[in-house]
């Protein structure tokens, strides 16, 4: 087990913050949805906004339904493995249904374009993404999510659901290494 201390972390953004941000984009994405539309968390990292996302629709009159695919294209690295790996697929019926994709961070949008495939395999009528975070990419992304909660810096980011070698996900503010 290792027992190091973690390395010291700047707060880019504090659960406040967080939350302030999760709040704002359900407000842009109420009037996109609909009860009947189907919210697909990326796991694992997205479990975290998805659930403040959804609760945040909620309390907005929107009841999604909501699943997950959970894919993998990092495993417990700091970069890409340059493939994505489908660990988990759908487990809700989405034919000619609205599907709203929700992950964590996007960075080359590789991950998002397979899951936007998949999901549009299943048969959703329309798909939406939102991200919590978009970080700046120097060549253009494989997919562009729909909804954006924040823009944020090309730094590595911890907590919120994002992770270093599977942990520090739970950190309820967003931060990154110094």
């Amino acid at each position: 087990m290792d027992r190091r201390a973690p390395a010291p972390l700047e707060v880019l953004l504090s659960q406040r913050q967080v939350a302030a941000r999760v709040a704002a984009l359900a407000t842009h994405l109420a009037p996109v949805t609909d009860d009947d539309t189907v919210a697909i968390c990326l796991l694992t990292g997205a479990l975290w906004f998805a659930a403040d996302l959804t609760r945040a629709l909620a309390r907005l009159g929107r009841t999604l339904a909501f699943d997950a695919l959970w894919l993998s294209s990092y495993g417990d690295g700091q970069a890409s493995l340059g493939r994505c790996e489908l660990r988990a697929g759908l487990q809700r019926p989405l034919k000619g249904r609205s599907a709203l994709i929700i992950d964590d961070v996007i960075d080359s949008g590789a991950s998002l374009a397979h899951a936007f495939s998949l999901v549009r395999e299943a048969g959703a009528a329309t798909v939406n993404i939102a991200v919590f975070a978009r970080k700046p990419w120097p060549r253009p992304r494989a997919i562009e999510p729909d909804f954006v909660a924040w823009e944020a810096p090309a730094r590595f980011l911890v907590g919120y659901g994002m992770d270093k070698a599977g942990r520090l996900r739970g950190l309820p503010y967003v931060a990154a290494a110094r």
